[in-house]
Protein backbone atom coordinates (compact mmCIF):
# COMPACT_ATOMS: atom_id res chain seq x y z
CA UNK A 1 0.00 0.00 0.00
CA UNK A 2 0.99 3.83 -1.18
CA UNK A 3 0.80 5.27 2.48
CA UNK A 4 2.04 2.37 4.24
CA UNK A 5 5.01 2.73 2.38
CA UNK A 6 5.23 6.02 2.77
CA UNK A 7 5.24 5.89 6.12
CA UNK A 8 7.92 4.10 6.95
CA UNK A 9 9.62 6.22 4.60
CA UNK A 10 9.16 9.12 6.66
CA UNK A 11 10.29 7.79 9.77
CA UNK A 12 13.68 7.26 8.39
CA UNK A 13 16.84 9.78 8.14
CA UNK A 14 17.75 10.60 5.10
CA UNK A 15 19.72 14.59 5.14
CA UNK A 16 21.23 15.10 2.43
CA UNK A 17 24.54 13.75 1.92
CA UNK A 18 23.37 10.91 4.65
CA UNK A 19 21.02 8.91 3.10
CA UNK A 20 21.80 5.83 4.11
CA UNK A 21 18.56 4.57 6.15
CA UNK A 22 16.63 5.54 2.65
CA UNK A 23 18.79 3.88 0.39
CA UNK A 24 19.77 0.39 2.78
CA UNK A 25 15.32 0.46 2.93
CA UNK A 26 15.35 0.79 -0.88
CA UNK A 27 17.47 -1.55 -1.75
CA UNK A 28 15.92 -4.12 0.39
CA UNK A 29 12.53 -3.42 -1.69
CA UNK A 30 13.98 -3.62 -5.27
CA UNK A 31 16.55 -6.60 -5.26
CA UNK A 32 13.96 -9.19 -5.82
CA UNK A 33 12.20 -6.76 -8.27
CA UNK A 34 14.49 -5.48 -10.64
CA UNK A 35 16.77 -6.62 -13.94
CA UNK A 36 19.26 -4.30 -12.74
CA UNK A 37 20.34 -2.60 -9.48
CA UNK A 38 22.56 0.30 -9.45
CA UNK A 39 24.81 2.10 -6.65
CA UNK A 40 26.90 4.68 -7.96
CA UNK A 41 29.66 7.29 -6.15
CA UNK A 42 27.60 9.62 -5.42
CA UNK A 43 24.57 7.47 -3.69
CA UNK A 44 22.30 7.57 -5.98
CA UNK A 45 20.40 4.09 -6.51
CA UNK A 46 19.69 3.20 -10.44
CA UNK A 47 16.93 0.89 -11.20
CA UNK A 48 15.92 -1.37 -14.13
CA UNK A 49 13.35 -3.05 -14.49
CA UNK A 50 12.12 -4.81 -17.77
CA UNK A 51 8.18 -4.19 -18.67
CA UNK A 52 6.02 -5.66 -21.29
CA UNK A 53 7.51 -3.71 -24.22
CA UNK A 54 10.80 -2.32 -25.27
CA UNK A 55 10.19 1.11 -26.76
CA UNK A 56 13.23 2.94 -28.56
CA UNK A 57 13.10 6.18 -26.48
CA UNK A 58 14.36 5.45 -22.91
CA UNK A 59 12.72 6.37 -19.68
CA UNK A 60 13.71 7.49 -16.57
CA UNK A 61 11.46 7.91 -13.27
CA UNK A 62 13.02 9.69 -10.73
CA UNK A 63 12.04 10.19 -7.45
CA UNK A 64 15.52 11.85 -4.57
CA UNK A 65 16.01 10.09 -1.29
CA UNK A 66 17.21 12.89 1.19
CA UNK A 67 15.51 15.67 3.39
CA UNK A 68 16.27 18.98 4.33
CA UNK A 69 18.15 19.24 8.17
CA UNK A 70 20.78 20.55 10.12
CA UNK A 71 24.20 20.25 10.61
CA UNK A 72 26.40 20.78 13.85
CA UNK A 73 28.99 23.48 13.18
CA UNK A 74 29.95 24.19 17.31
CA UNK A 75 29.61 22.88 20.27
CA UNK A 76 29.88 25.61 23.04
CA UNK A 77 31.20 25.72 26.48
CA UNK A 78 28.08 24.53 27.73
CA UNK A 79 27.81 21.84 26.14
CA UNK A 80 24.86 23.10 23.50
CA UNK A 81 25.18 22.70 19.70
CA UNK A 82 25.34 25.30 17.12
CA UNK A 83 24.24 24.32 13.75
CA UNK A 84 23.48 25.68 10.34
CA UNK A 85 21.08 24.26 7.57
CA UNK A 86 21.22 21.46 5.28
CA UNK A 87 18.75 22.67 2.51
CA UNK A 88 16.51 25.38 2.17
CA UNK A 89 14.38 26.10 5.55
CA UNK A 90 12.57 28.91 7.38
CA UNK A 91 14.02 29.20 10.89
CA UNK A 92 10.85 29.87 11.59
CA UNK A 93 9.58 26.46 11.98
CA UNK A 94 12.11 25.60 13.78
CA UNK A 95 11.87 27.03 17.03
CA UNK A 96 10.99 24.59 19.82
CA UNK A 97 11.49 21.34 17.24
CA UNK A 98 12.38 18.31 18.21
CA UNK A 99 15.86 16.57 16.52
CA UNK A 100 17.97 13.72 16.46
CA UNK A 101 21.74 14.20 16.03
CA UNK A 102 24.04 11.76 14.55
CA UNK A 103 24.04 7.91 13.48
CA UNK A 104 22.96 8.22 17.01
CA UNK A 105 19.95 9.75 17.24
CA UNK A 106 21.02 11.95 20.21
CA UNK A 107 17.44 13.22 21.06
CA UNK A 108 17.82 17.16 21.37
CA UNK A 109 15.54 20.59 21.16
CA UNK A 110 15.91 23.44 19.08
CA UNK A 111 16.05 26.47 21.92
CA UNK A 112 16.67 30.13 21.84
CA UNK A 113 16.66 33.17 24.62
CA UNK A 114 13.52 33.08 26.29
CA UNK A 115 10.98 36.10 25.66
CA UNK A 116 11.49 37.49 28.98
CA UNK A 117 14.76 38.36 28.39
CA UNK A 118 14.42 39.62 24.81
CA UNK A 119 14.36 43.66 24.09
CA UNK A 120 11.46 45.36 22.48
CA UNK A 121 12.82 44.90 18.73
CA UNK A 122 13.70 41.58 18.96
CA UNK A 123 10.34 40.39 20.01
CA UNK A 124 9.14 41.26 16.43
CA UNK A 125 12.38 39.62 14.49
CA UNK A 126 13.32 36.41 12.90
CA UNK A 127 15.80 34.96 15.77
CA UNK A 128 19.00 35.08 13.39
CA UNK A 129 20.70 31.21 12.91
CA UNK A 130 23.51 32.14 15.28
CA UNK A 131 20.71 32.98 18.18
CA UNK A 132 19.87 29.40 17.97
CA UNK A 133 20.96 26.12 19.60
CA UNK A 134 20.30 22.29 20.19
CA UNK A 135 19.90 21.29 23.21
CA UNK A 136 20.96 18.05 24.33
CA UNK A 137 20.79 17.76 27.61
CA UNK A 138 24.64 17.98 28.48
CA UNK A 139 26.65 20.12 31.09
CA UNK A 140 29.60 20.86 29.32
CA UNK A 141 31.57 20.64 25.68
CA UNK A 142 33.35 17.51 26.87
CA UNK A 143 30.37 15.57 27.96
CA UNK A 144 28.23 16.70 24.42
CA UNK A 145 31.17 15.24 22.62
CA UNK A 146 31.11 12.20 23.92
CA UNK A 147 27.51 11.34 22.18
CA UNK A 148 27.59 13.94 19.27
CA UNK A 149 30.41 15.63 17.19
CA UNK A 150 31.36 18.83 14.15
CA UNK A 151 29.70 17.62 11.05
CA UNK A 152 27.09 15.31 12.54
CA UNK A 153 23.64 15.67 10.69
CA UNK A 154 20.49 16.22 12.49
CA UNK A 155 17.04 15.01 11.53
CA UNK A 156 13.61 16.31 12.22
CA UNK A 157 11.92 14.11 14.94
CA UNK A 158 9.64 11.65 13.11
CA UNK A 159 6.17 11.88 13.85
CA UNK A 160 3.70 10.66 11.26
CA UNK A 161 0.03 10.95 11.98
CA UNK A 162 -3.12 10.53 9.81
CA UNK A 163 -5.54 13.22 10.62
CA UNK A 164 -8.99 14.99 9.34
CA UNK A 165 -10.64 14.23 6.31
CA UNK A 166 -7.48 11.90 4.80
CA UNK A 167 -4.85 14.07 5.90
CA UNK A 168 -1.31 12.77 6.46
CA UNK A 169 1.65 14.78 8.55
CA UNK A 170 5.46 13.77 8.26
CA UNK A 171 8.71 14.99 7.67
CA UNK A 172 9.90 14.79 4.75
CA UNK A 173 7.28 13.92 2.74
CA UNK A 174 9.12 16.02 -0.09
CA UNK A 175 10.24 13.64 -1.91
CA UNK A 176 9.57 10.32 0.15
CA UNK A 177 6.09 10.22 -1.48
CA UNK A 178 7.84 10.43 -5.07
CA UNK A 179 9.82 7.41 -3.82
CA UNK A 180 6.76 5.41 -2.22
CA UNK A 181 5.30 6.16 -5.58
CA UNK A 182 8.16 4.37 -7.74
CA UNK A 183 8.46 1.61 -4.96
CA UNK A 184 4.86 0.83 -5.78
CA UNK A 185 5.51 0.89 -9.12
CA UNK A 186 8.56 -1.23 -9.04
CA UNK A 187 5.98 -4.16 -6.97
CA UNK A 188 3.89 -4.16 -10.25
CA UNK A 189 4.31 -6.18 -13.71
CA UNK A 190 5.32 -2.59 -16.21
CA UNK A 191 3.75 -2.16 -19.27
CA UNK A 192 7.51 -0.43 -20.77
CA UNK A 193 10.66 -1.21 -19.64
CA UNK A 194 11.57 1.93 -17.31
CA UNK A 195 14.37 3.20 -15.00
CA UNK A 196 14.01 4.16 -11.86
CA UNK A 197 16.72 6.54 -10.37
CA UNK A 198 16.72 7.28 -6.56
CA UNK A 199 18.75 10.19 -6.05
CA UNK A 200 20.43 11.96 -3.37
CA UNK A 201 21.50 15.46 -2.58
CA UNK A 202 18.04 17.18 -4.29
CA UNK A 203 17.93 19.71 -1.40
CA UNK A 204 21.78 20.78 -2.27
CA UNK A 205 21.28 21.56 -5.55
CA UNK A 206 20.06 18.29 -7.64
CA UNK A 207 23.55 16.70 -7.24
CA UNK A 208 22.79 13.58 -7.74
CA UNK A 209 20.48 13.74 -10.91
CA UNK A 210 23.03 15.47 -12.69
CA UNK A 211 24.76 11.95 -12.52
CA UNK A 212 21.98 9.57 -12.69
CA UNK A 213 21.25 11.22 -16.08
CA UNK A 214 24.93 11.11 -17.18
CA UNK A 215 24.74 7.06 -16.48
CA UNK A 216 21.39 6.41 -18.03
CA UNK A 217 21.09 9.12 -20.88
CA UNK A 218 17.59 8.75 -20.56
CA UNK A 219 15.44 10.16 -23.69
CA UNK A 220 12.52 11.42 -21.42
CA UNK A 221 12.20 11.57 -18.06
CA UNK A 222 9.63 12.40 -15.17
CA UNK A 223 10.53 13.97 -11.57
CA UNK A 224 8.15 12.37 -9.57
CA UNK A 225 8.20 14.76 -6.60
CA UNK A 226 6.41 16.56 -3.52
CA UNK A 227 5.87 20.55 -4.20
CA UNK A 228 5.20 23.58 -2.51
CA UNK A 229 1.00 24.30 -1.61
CA UNK A 230 0.59 27.40 0.46
CA UNK A 231 -3.57 27.27 0.32
CA UNK A 232 -3.78 29.58 3.61
CA UNK A 233 -5.76 32.36 4.66
CA UNK A 234 -3.44 34.56 4.52
CA UNK A 235 -2.07 33.85 0.90
CA UNK A 236 -3.34 35.34 -2.10
CA UNK A 237 -4.83 32.61 -4.49
CA UNK A 238 -2.66 33.46 -7.22
CA UNK A 239 0.03 33.17 -4.57
CA UNK A 240 -0.93 29.34 -3.49
CA UNK A 241 0.70 28.07 -6.15
CA UNK A 242 -1.43 24.86 -5.44
CA UNK A 243 -3.98 23.09 -3.25
CA UNK A 244 -4.10 19.92 -1.42
CA UNK A 245 -7.21 17.85 -2.30
CA UNK A 246 -6.74 19.37 -6.15
CA UNK A 247 -4.43 16.72 -7.15
CA UNK A 248 -1.32 15.27 -8.57
CA UNK A 249 0.51 18.75 -9.97
CA UNK A 250 1.73 19.08 -13.12
CA UNK A 251 3.86 22.17 -13.57
CA UNK A 252 4.35 23.84 -16.67
CA UNK A 253 7.37 26.13 -15.44
CA UNK A 254 9.71 26.09 -11.92
CA UNK A 255 13.27 27.80 -11.35
CA UNK A 256 15.14 25.07 -12.53
CA UNK A 257 13.20 23.36 -15.67
CA UNK A 258 10.57 23.88 -18.39
CA UNK A 259 8.55 21.13 -18.80
CA UNK A 260 8.77 19.57 -22.49
CA UNK A 261 5.62 20.53 -24.11
CA UNK A 262 4.25 17.17 -26.06
CA UNK A 263 5.44 15.16 -22.46
CA UNK A 264 3.04 17.45 -20.53
CA UNK A 265 0.43 17.23 -22.48
CA UNK A 266 0.51 13.52 -22.47
CA UNK A 267 -0.15 13.43 -18.78
CA UNK A 268 -2.77 16.08 -19.00
CA UNK A 269 -4.31 13.52 -21.46
CA UNK A 270 -3.58 10.23 -19.38
CA UNK A 271 -5.41 12.40 -16.26
CA UNK A 272 -8.22 13.91 -18.27
CA UNK A 273 -9.56 10.64 -19.75
CA UNK A 274 -8.89 8.31 -16.67
CA UNK A 275 -11.11 11.34 -14.24
CA UNK A 276 -7.98 11.98 -12.22
CA UNK A 277 -7.90 15.22 -11.08
CA UNK A 278 -5.02 17.36 -11.54
CA UNK A 279 -3.45 21.16 -11.42
CA UNK A 280 -0.76 23.06 -11.94
CA UNK A 281 1.27 25.36 -10.41
CA UNK A 282 0.23 29.07 -9.94
CA UNK A 283 3.64 30.66 -9.66
CA UNK A 284 6.83 30.04 -10.68
CA UNK A 285 8.75 28.63 -7.75
CA UNK A 286 11.22 26.09 -6.41
CA UNK A 287 13.23 23.50 -8.55
CA UNK A 288 13.52 19.55 -9.06
CA UNK A 289 15.81 17.04 -10.39
CA UNK A 290 14.53 17.80 -14.08
CA UNK A 291 16.26 20.71 -13.81
CA UNK A 292 19.60 18.49 -14.18
CA UNK A 293 18.47 15.67 -16.33
CA UNK A 294 16.78 18.21 -18.69
CA UNK A 295 20.46 19.72 -19.38
CA UNK A 296 23.12 16.45 -18.62
CA UNK A 297 24.62 14.87 -21.66
CA UNK A 298 22.87 15.55 -25.01
CA UNK A 299 19.66 16.62 -23.16
CA UNK A 300 16.24 15.05 -22.35
CA UNK A 301 12.62 15.20 -22.44
CA UNK A 302 11.56 16.36 -18.97
CA UNK A 303 8.20 16.60 -16.99
CA UNK A 304 7.30 16.70 -13.31
CA UNK A 305 4.35 14.57 -11.15
CA UNK A 306 3.68 15.94 -8.39
CA UNK A 307 1.76 15.95 -4.37
CA UNK A 308 1.05 19.09 -3.31
CA UNK A 309 2.12 19.18 0.06
CA UNK A 310 1.66 22.29 2.88
CA UNK A 311 4.51 23.13 4.89
CA UNK A 312 7.08 21.70 2.76
CA UNK A 313 10.87 22.09 4.32
CA UNK A 314 9.82 21.59 7.52
CA UNK A 315 9.06 19.32 10.78
CA UNK A 316 5.53 18.78 10.24
CA UNK A 317 4.56 18.75 6.41
CA UNK A 318 1.14 18.27 5.42
CA UNK A 319 -0.49 16.45 2.05
CA UNK A 320 -3.44 14.56 1.44
CA UNK A 321 -3.77 11.13 0.74
CA UNK A 322 -6.19 10.77 -1.80
CA UNK A 323 -3.58 13.22 -3.94
CA UNK A 324 -0.57 10.74 -3.25
CA UNK A 325 -2.51 7.82 -4.70
CA UNK A 326 -4.12 9.65 -7.61
CA UNK A 327 -0.32 10.75 -8.30
CA UNK A 328 0.38 6.82 -7.81
CA UNK A 329 -2.43 6.34 -10.26
CA UNK A 330 -1.26 8.73 -12.97
CA UNK A 331 2.47 7.23 -12.80
CA UNK A 332 0.62 3.98 -13.48
CA UNK A 333 -1.29 4.87 -16.58
CA UNK A 334 1.86 7.55 -17.76
CA UNK A 335 3.76 4.39 -17.67
CA UNK A 336 1.58 2.52 -20.37
CA UNK A 337 0.72 5.48 -22.42
CA UNK A 338 4.87 6.73 -22.99
CA UNK A 339 5.06 2.96 -24.70
CA UNK A 340 3.95 5.26 -28.25
CA UNK A 341 5.87 8.78 -27.05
Amino acid sequence: MLIDTLKTLCYLSGVSGAEDEVRDYILERVMPLADEVRTDALGNVLVFKKGAKSPEKSLMLCAHMDEVGLIVTHITDEGLLKFDFVGSVDRRVVLGKRVFVGKDRVPGVIGVKPTHLLEKDEKSAVPKLDALFIDIGAESREEALNFVGLGDVCVFDDNVMEFGDGYLSAKAIDDRVGCAVSLELLEEELPRDAWFAFSVQEEVGTRGAYTAAFALKPDIAVALEGTTAADLPSVEEFKQVCNLGGGPVLPFMDRGSIANTALRNLLISVAEKNGIPWQTKRLIAGGTDAGAIQRTGEGARVAGLAAPVRGIHSPICVAKISDMEDMLRLSRLFLKASVEF
